[in-house]
Formats: structure tokens, C-alpha cells, sequence
């Protein structure tokens, strides 16, 4: 299984991106998946949480109302959509996948991740 983040990049405060997860060797049709976020010497933090039908979504508080997770099954890819972003959303953001449909915000309970993708926010 393969998971392959993209996307990340430089925008200023207020910009937008979107970030890309594209799977192999698993569908994101039959498994929940998320994206989480990580500054050095921190602990990852989860960002957002969608889940195997794509029927529901679920965010961090922090993040609620300006970023959407969502998913295409024919390509079997997830996105996260970043709106209104602030310098406190500078990170690396990972995607992951969950095999126990948990559909938790608990790193521990992802089973495949992503290499990361940088996201930096300038003020």
C-alpha cells in the first residue's frame, strides 16, 4: 500500500490550497481516511476525518469552516481543500488510511500514511 500526499507549498495568509492523496494498493472506496498535521517537536495532530462512504466528515475545531475533506472513489484519491489559511496552519500534513473503520481522530489508530506534504503560510 501506497499512500502519495501532494500539493503542499508557499501561500500567504488568506490563501488557499489543496492537497492531493493518491492511493495504490488500496481503496479509499472501502476505508476511511484522514489527514493529519505535524510541526517539529510536536506531536501529529489530527485536521480531518472522512469516512469510507464519504457520508460524513469530521474536523478539528481549529480548522472547522475553512478546510474540507473530501474524496473521489474513480480516483481513488482524498483531498483536503484549505481556505482562509493562517501562519498557524504552517505544517506537514500527512494523509492516512484506517482499516478498522474507527473513523477516529487518534493517529494510533491510522494504519498507512503518506510521506507529508509541506504547507507554509506567510503573514
Amino acid at each position: 500500500v501506497q499512500l502519495q500526499a501532494s500539493g503542499g507549498g508557499l501561500v500567504q495568509a488568506g490563501g488557499s490550497l489543496r492537497l492531493s492523496c493518491a492511493a495504490s494498493g488500496l481503496s479509499f472506496m472501502s476505508y476511511p481516511a484522514g489527514w493529519f498535521r505535524q510541526d517539529p517537536g510536536k506531536e501529529r495532530e489530527f485536521v480531518a476525518g472522512i469516512t469510507w462512504s464519504g457520508g460524513q466528515t469530521y474536523y478539528a475545531d481549529s480548522v472547522k469552516g475553512r478546510f474540507t475533506i473530501s474524496k473521489d472513489n474513480a480516483e481513488n484519491t482524498v483531498y483536503l481543500q484549505m481556505n482562509s489559511l493562517k501562519v498557524e496552519d504552517t505544517a506537514v500534513y500527512y494523509c492516512a488510511a484506517q482499516l478498522s473503520y474507527k473513523n477516529s481522530d487518534q493517529a494510533g489508530s491510522y494504519d498507512y500514511w503518506g510521506q507529508g506534504t509541506q504547507v507554509t503560510v506567510s503573514s
